[in-house]
């Protein structure tokens, strides 16, 4: 196993992260990620359930990311069409070690979400699985998990948590 990766190096990569996300930028943020990422937004009620077995608001595979990010962009995504204007927040990154060849990092988040003159704050922590491939640093899963009590006022996530 290599070093782990500094405590600088993966805020680096989560603000670079956020950044495009906040861009629509989200071609670019695909590069970020490995093959074979994992993308999932637990539900509410059950913020440590396994997608498995429980009924999860996001559980995509690669192939589901690529295809969410088609149809985010495309004419025809109704719910983000018009985008909506993103502002991510990022604190309290942590390098908590190694898990075989992957880094297990930890941050807490706030995304301002404001569509039609209203803003939707969610709130809550990501947990990363980061995979170097050759000198980067990927995303191998990402996991938001919100401290929202409900999703207010639509129950869904129509973006990129």
């Amino acid at each position: 196993m290599a070093a782990l990766p500094t405590r600088q190096e993966v805020e680096d990569l989560l603000y670079r992260e956020a950044a495009l996300l906040d861009e629509w930028r989200l071609e670019d943020w695909l590069e970020m990620l490995t093959d074979d990422a994992v993308y999932q937004v637990p539900p509410t009620d059950t913020p440590e359930g396994d997608a498995r077995n429980s009924l999860f608001l996001i559980a995509d595979d690669a192939v589901r990311i690529r295809s969410r990010v088609k149809q985010l962009l495309g004419r025809f995504a109704w719910a983000e069409n018009p985008h909506s204007r993103t502002r991510r927040m990022i604190a309290n990154v942590r390098v908590l070690g190694a898990d075989g060849d992957d880094v297990l990092v930890t941050a807490n988040f706030a995304v301002h979400r404001m569509r039609y003159e209203s803003v939707d704050t969610y709130i809550g922590r990501y947990d990363y699985k980061l995979a170097r491939v050759g000198k980067d640093l990927k995303i191998r899963e990402r996991r938001a998990t919100l401290d929202n009590e409900a999703l207010r006022p639509h129950g869904k996530i129509s973006f990129i948590l």
